[in-house]
Order: structure tokens, then C-alpha cells, then sequence
């Protein structure tokens, strides 16, 4: 479940659905899935601060260590595909001048890594390598960490490639997050490839379809009336590629699990992706261009219908998720715990539409609508 509002997950937001019900009564039964639940993030927890150290250090290594950091900038232009990411020549030196003292770019790095997605995915990453570790018996703590370490500095380098495109947080501090994202980048890679190379590729063919996936989003933004189903299901690439990929390197890419962790993850991010939509339409007041809201609302000439099926789209997505869990082995570890989080994402989702009708955005939300 991902969500930046932390009212969510209170016992009251939990008491308004009938998945979040679910979940307290397995919180007062202390079911196995719960309890894996609370293990895994209460480790995250405890993780965090030693994590958000040693990404600092490889950065820091990194930045200090380029002979060129022109070419450096360049190079990450060329591969993202815009040069608008980047700083210019002349602003280089006193941006890594800066950058080079570690308080301040522990500063840095604890700002983009202040995303509730990101703290919530850590936990489920380490679940799913304990998991494939215990089907395998195949264990490495080293390979944990650079595994779990590599995808989330992998997924975290949209935090700060995001706020630089949108201008709509940490204005002050985007010139140094343009220097830093190259080095994010390797670093993640560096890690990532410990697992071997058809889990490096594996990374790198997830990597192209997010940013496929996020080309396309930008892209319909400029015909919004115009948008088709095969448009919105290249635009969630965004989604399943991301956790997805990192659910099948989990696995080392290993199948079954690798395969199963695939569909799992990346359908399960999908659903969320509906419930973002949902939750963003409240809280900015307009429907999100693209989004399942948009296309379904533009379809039927109706706002609320529009929730309606995205709601119904959620609930297709999370039906494919837990479809993967009957493809687990027999006695398989650490079912239980997906289980749970499915039932977390299925919350979090209802939870936002629920609160469409108090907040009343109807006649807003159709005035606003793309013509």
C-alpha cells in the first residue's frame, strides 16, 4: 500500500472498509500473515536509518570519485532522453562542491527518500528475498542487502527525477538532485548487478519500460480527450515495470517465483495506481490527465461512473495479483504475508472512494474535465 496521507491506515480510516476491517481482525487474532506483516516492516523500520547511511557513502564515493562529471551529466541525457534533467556546464563545479560535504548530502538524500512509497516497499522487498531464499534454500544476507539496497535507490530515483520536472516541491534544492541522479543511477545498477547478469538485464528492460510508460503519460497530457485502453495499459507500464521487475529479482529471476512475483507485484501496482488516481483527483480537485478517472469519465459522459469502473479496473488488477498467489509452490513460506498486503492495497483503494462522496468534487470535477 502506498499512500502519502498517513490517516489511511488510522483505526477509523481501517473501520470504514470492509478491507480495513479485515485487517484489524487479524491484527487482534495476530494471524500469521499479519504477524509477518509487523515483522517485515518493523525491521524496515529499524533498517531505514543504516540504509539511508550507506546510500549516502556510495554517493558521496561516487560524486567525489568522477574525473567527469560533464560527461556524466551528458551520458544521463542521452539515456533518459532529455536534457532538461541536467545541469549546465558552468553550474557543475559549485553544485558538487557542495554536495561533496556529507551533511549536506545526507540532507539530500533523506529528502527524496521522505516517500511513503518507498518506506512501504522496502519491507515487501525483503519478504519476497527471504521468501525465494527459503524455497531455494539459497541464503546470503550480502545478497539481500545489495538485491533490496539496488531496487529501492532504483525506484527512489524517481522521487527526485519527479520533482524536477514537476517544480512543485524542494525548489531550492533540484540543481543538486540533477547532479545526483546520474550517480543514483550506477549505483543502483552496481548493486543490482551482484545478482548476475540476466538479473541486471531483467533490471534493465523494467528500467526502459518505466520510462517508456512515463514518455507515454507525458505524452497523452497533450490529446486528453483521445485516449484509448492500449494507451492507459502502456502508460501503467510505469507500474508493473517497476515492481515487477524488482518482484522477479527478488527471485534472482528465478522462475516459478520469479515469474510469480512478477505478475503479483506488478498487478498489485497497477491497483494501486488506480487508488493514486483516486486519492490525487481529491486532493488537486481535477481529474489527473491521463488516468483511469479521465478515461472512463470521457467514455460515459459521467464523473461518477468514471470513479465507478476505475474502482471496478482496481478490483480487476488485484483479482490477477492474487491469482499469482495460487500459483506458489505448496507450503510456500511466505504466502500469508502477500496475502496481507494485497488486503492493504485492497484498503487503501476503497478507502479514497469512499471519501469522493464526502468531499462532493462532482460539478468540480466535471467542469474541469478536458473538451
Amino acid at each position: 500500500m502506498s499512500s502519502k496521507d498517513q490517516s489511511v491506515i488510522s483505526k477509523e480510516a481501517l473501520m470504514s472498509t470492509k478491507s480495513g476491517k479485515q485487517i484489524i481482525k487479524q491484527g487482534l487474532f495476530k494471524s500469521k500473515g499479519f504477524k509477518l506483516f509487523q515483522k517485515y516492516k518493523e525491521e524496515a523500520e529499524s533498517e531505514f536509518p543504516k540504509f539511508a547511511q550507506r546510500f549516502t557513502d556510495d554517493l558521496l564515493r561516487e560524486i567525489k570519485n568522477d574525473t567527469s562529471p560533464s560527461f556524466t551529466q551528458k551520458a544521463f541525457a542521452q539515456e533518459i532522453g532529455t536534457d532538461e534533467i541536467i545541469l549546465q556546464d558552468s553550474e557543475i563545479p559549485a553544485i558538487r562542491s557542495k554536495l561533496e560535504n556529507p551533511d549536506v548530502l545526507k540532507d539530500r538524500v533523506l529528502r527524496i527518500l521522505n516517500s511513503n512509497f518507498v518506506k512501504m516497499t522496502l519491507p515487501v522487498f525483503c519478504a519476497l528475498y527471504d521468501a525465494a531464499s527459503d524455497y531455494t534454500k539459497n541464503k546470503s544476507a550480502q545478497m539481500r542487502q545489495d538485491m533490496v539496497d539496488g531496487h529501492i535507490i532504483a525506484i527512489d530515483l524517481s522521487e527526485p527525477m519527479d520533482r524536477i520536472v514537476d517544480k512543485d516541491e524542494d525548489l531550492e534544492y533540484l540543481d543538486d538532485y540533477k547532479l545526483m541522479n546520474p550517480y543514483i543511477l550506477k549505483l543502483a545498477r552496481d548493486k543490482i548487478a551482484k545478482g548476475g547478469e540476466e538479473v541486471l538485464q531483467e533490471f534493465e528492460d523494467g528500467f526502459k519500460d518505466a520510462r517508456l510508460g512515463q514518455y507515454i503519460d507525458t505524452k497523452l497530457k497533450t490529446t486528453p480527450t483521445k485516449i484509448t485502453e492500449e494507451q492507459m495499459n502502456q502508460c501503467y507500464k510505469k507500474y508493473r515495470a517497476v515492481m515487477g521487475t524488482a518482484g522477479r529479482n527478488m527471485a534472482l529471476s528465478k522462475n516459478p517465483l520469479g515469474e510469480i512475483f512478477y505478475l503479483g507485484m506488478a498487478r498489485a501496482a497497477e491497483g494501486v495506481g488506480c487508488g493514486n488516481e483516486i486519492e490525487d483527483s481529491i486532493k488537486n480537485k481535477f481529474i489527473k490527465v491521463p488516468s483511469w478517472p479521465l478515461y472512463y469519465s470521457l467514455l460515459t459522459n459521467d464523473v461518477k461512473k468514471g470513479f465507478e469502473y476505475t474502482m471496478k479496473k482496481s478490483e480487476l488488477y488485484l483479482s490477477d495479483a492474487r491469482l499469482a498467489l495460487e500459483l506458489l509452490p505448496k507450503d510456500f513460506s511466505h504466502t500469508e504475508f502477500l496475502e496481507f498486503l494485497f488486503l492493504t492495497v485492497e484498503h487503501y483503494n476503497q478507502y479514497w472512494y469512499n471519501q469522493l462522496d464526502k468531499v462532493n468534487l462532482w460539478s468540480e470535477f466535471s467542469a474541469k474535465l478536458p473538451k
